[in-house]
């Protein structure tokens, strides 16, 4: 039997509407269909495939082809999208959804309950998913069409973040897994979304056309009906200097990546429009790894977090555009952010030089870094070149200055390509590991903190504490939110004050500047990231 509280029917999405941030038209009497946008931004994806896309910063482009079962809104709540409702077993196991019956492929192929079992079938493979099979999915014992429309999802045992999961992926036609293209994504990879992928050049731009056929927008979009724009070309542009310039001279109509230097540029400046947000998930930060080098040592590791001043850092990096993060979840998140732990930690020199010191630490070279039994104390910072964004080269520097002269720490940064990356993640041998997510409903707490083998597939820290596995089993176990708040706060003080598993730096955010005659830009409700182009149109 279903629980009929926890059922969402289309009908009941209108409800939401009202709630959820959508683009402000009250200064233009009517939005006009047709034109061309040209999009400067700072990331171009490792892969176009969705599903297999880790890097928040592509989404907004992908999202512009590729859509999900439900939609979020502001409060956190679903509303349907390819799904018309779902339904929740009172035993919390079986997810049932309803799916539209109007929705099409823009390759042709009908979107169905095949279509979804084709693709989370598809997403248990790891050969094709390589970690992803290790998540969410793998707590499926069963999956099936029930019918035409309706595909159901029996789950093992309770999992509390599942429903953010299954809602949130992008479906792919099931054509797409036949094709060349299925690992690295492009044209042949179809969605159902209202733009059509068409041209990709890597490192340049990425073209993407207005799908005709589409009309099965979620409520929380700002109308219904095919995207307003005929094309939207998207100009991968890594430097933010060379973005703004671009945006300044007329040669781009938006920007994404603005630095803090430039954000005066546009705030109240009646030329432009410039819009911020910050992300959900994990903050950007340093995670320490407790099994290779001189982060073993819980002390080391302790004394590297009290020797920053991140505040000042983060000040002088970002002239005050960037918000300072605390612990293991983004401190906009309803939900689960626990804001105790600000200001409980870093900034001691004192504390810093005395930990060292007692983990035999003592002595200094020449260069003023401290030394034991002829080696030097460093950390190796491996940062993804791929991830390398929003002015991060320059914090790092910063940060590495500042655990010089405090406590006589040398963190050696070292950026790679990808491959490289992979293996040393893999091989475990690297002192640190700089990143960010942005996954809801605390899986990129899982993500992060779950031992390598259990699941943890970005466990930079590689941690395995007993206390993480059982905390997490138990917080995911349970559909209770007050009880998985206070087990996630538990989480939070033992990961960062107690074993300094990682170092939080900054809650990254997304920051848009357009030209002012570019109208309807919106960030997504509750995750904030920047929206597709369905909304946006040009008044000139």
């Amino acid at each position: 039997m279903f629980d009929r509280r926890q059922f969402i029917l289309a009908g009941t999405a209108l409800l939401a509407l009202a709630a959820a941030p959508v683009a402000s038209l009250a200064q233009d009497a009517k939005p006009v269909s047709g034109g061309v946008l040209t999009w400067g931004v700072e990331t171009d994806p490792a892969t176009l495939n969705p599903q297999l896309n880790g890097q928040d910063k592509t989404k907004l482009l992908l999202r512009n082809a590729y859509e999900s079962l439900l939609a979020r809104t502001a409060d956190g709540g679903y509303v349907p999208w390819l799904a018309s409702g779902y339904e929740i077993s009172k035993d919390g196991k079986t997810y049932t959804f309803k799916l539209r019956s109007d929705v099409t492929f823009t390759d042709g192929q009908k979107f169905d309950a095949k279509a979804v079992v084709a693709n989370f079938e598809k997403l248990r493979d790891p050969a094709y998913s390589t970690s992803v099979s290790a998540g969410p999915v793998s707590r499926i014992a069963e999956l099936k069409a029930v019918d035409d429309h309706t595909v159901s999802f029996t789950l093992k045992a309770i999992y509390a973040p599942f429903l953010d999961y299954v809602a949130g992926l992008e479906i792919l036609s099931p054509a797409a897994f036949s094709s060349s293209q299925i690992k690295s994504g492009g044209p042949e990879i179809a969605g159902t979304g209202p733009f059509i992928l068409k041209r990709y050049v890597k490192g340049q731009e990425i073209q993407f056309e207005k799908n005709p056929a589409y009309a099965w927008a979620p409520s929380t979009a700002a109308h219904q009906g095919p995207a307003y724009l005929d094309q939207v070309t998207y100009r991968f542009l890594p430097e933010s200097s060379v973005r703004t310039g671009a945006l300044t001279s007329g040669q781009l109509d938006v920007i994404e990546g603005i630095s803090g230097n430039d954000a005066a540029l546009f705030k109240e400046n009646p030329d432009f429009t410039y819009r911020t947000a910050l992300n959900t998930g994990t903050p950007y930060s340093l995670f320490l790894n407790v099994t290779w080098g001189p982060t073993q040592d819980v002390k080391v590791r302790k004394a590297l977090l009290a020797s920053l001043d991140i505040d000042k850092v983060l000040q002088a990096v970002y002239r005050g555009e960037r918000t300072r993060a605390w612990g293991i979840t983004s401190p906009i998140d309803p939900q689960f952010y626990d804001k105790s732990i600000e200001k409980t930690y870093g900034a001691d020199a004192e504390i810093a030089n005395g930990l060292l010191d007692d983990a035999g630490w003592k002595d200094r070279d020449a260069e003023g870094f401290r030394v034991k039994d002829g080696k030097r104390l460093t950390i190796e910072v491996v940062q993804a070149q791929a991830t390398v964004r929003d002015q991060r080269d320059v914090l790092l520097q910063a940060l590495q200055a500042q655990a010089r002269q405090v406590a006589g720490i040398d963190l050696a940064i070292n950026y790679v390509d990808a491959g490289t990356y992979t293996e040393r993640r893999k091989t475990g041998e690297f002192g640190s590991i700089a990143n960010s997510n942005t996954p809801t409903d605390a899986i990129d707490i899982e993500y992060h903190y779950l031992p390598l083998d259990k699941g943890g597939t970005i466990n930079y820290s590689r941690a395995s504490a007993p206390e993480l596995a059982a905390w997490l089993s138990e917080a995911a176990s349970t559909l209770d939110q007050k009880k998985r708040f206070e087990i996630y706060t538990k989480l939070q003080r033992f990961a960062i004050v107690e074993e300094a598993y990682a170092i939080p730096l900054y809650e990254p955010e997304d920051q848009i500047a357009a030209a002012s005659h570019v109208k309807g830009i919106s960030f997504r409700p509750f995750k904030q990231l920047p929206e597709s182009s369905y909304d946006i149109w040009k008044s000139e």
